[in-house]
Formats: structure tokens, sequence, C-alpha cells
């Protein structure tokens, strides 16, 4: 089974790949608590959604790819904060592109992850986007 990677909105400030530092977690500290947050939010992800998350995962995955090979070699404390804020700068901009907030795209993350269609459907979807040029 394959399984998407997810952009980690619980810490204070996230790791890509234990690297990079994600743009999502400073939203965390004023939510509320896991348990109601999980009440709340919809189980249901729209088509319009699912081809927004698409857009943005692969523009994350192509960040990524970007930027971690740099921060790993680079020693020096002040490039490797210049190089995490420069990633976290585009992936914000990748998501607002696509219209989405850091805890709209780990919503429907966690929703596509959950369900073995959803994630069928979502794989499909990115294989079809990385193919764009």
């Amino acid at each position: 089974m394959q399984v998407l990677h997810r952009c980690n909105a619980s810490a204070a400030i996230g790791l890509i790949a234990g690297f990079l530092i994600l743009p999502f977690s400073h939203l965390s500290l004023a939510q509320a608590p896991p348990q109601q947050r999980e009440q709340r939010q919809p189980t249901s992800v729209s088509e319009g959604e699912r081809r927004a998350f698409t857009k943005a995962y692969v523009q994350y995955q192509k960040i990524r790819q970007d930027y971690e090979p740099r921060l790993n070699n680079t020693q020096d404390p002040e490039k490797r904060k210049q190089i995490q804020q420069e990633a976290n700068s585009k992936i914000q901009a990748a998501l607002a592109k696509q219209g989405l907030t850091p805890e709209a795209y780990n919503r429907i993350f966690k929703i596509v992850n959950a369900d073995n269609e959803l994630r069928k459907k979502a794989l499909r979807l990115i294989e079809e986007e990385r193919k764009k040029p």
C-alpha cells in the first residue's frame, strides 16, 4: 500500500525529512486540542479540494527536492536558516496559489490517507500532475 507523505502541522515548526522547516506549525499553538479538532473537521473531500491538494503536494515535493540537498550540504547555521526560510516561503506560496491553508492541506491529507479509494484517486492525480511541464 502506497502512502502519501504528510506536511507535519503538530510541532511548533515541523520538518521536511528532518531538515527543512515547514510553515504549518506556528498555527498549531492557537488551535483546539486534537480531540476537539478531529470532531469538528469534515470527513469528505470535494473534487476541487482533491485537485488543489494534488497540485500543492507536487509543488511541495519539488521544493523539498530542491532545498533538501542544499540544506544537507550547508554547515553554516545562518545559511541553513536562510535556506529554510526560503523553502518555507515557497511552500506557503504553493499552498496559497491553490487556495489552501496549512490546516486545510493537512485536513485533506488525513482524509485522503485514511480512505483507500481517495488515496488511489489522489495518487493518480499526483502522477498526472508530475507529468505536466
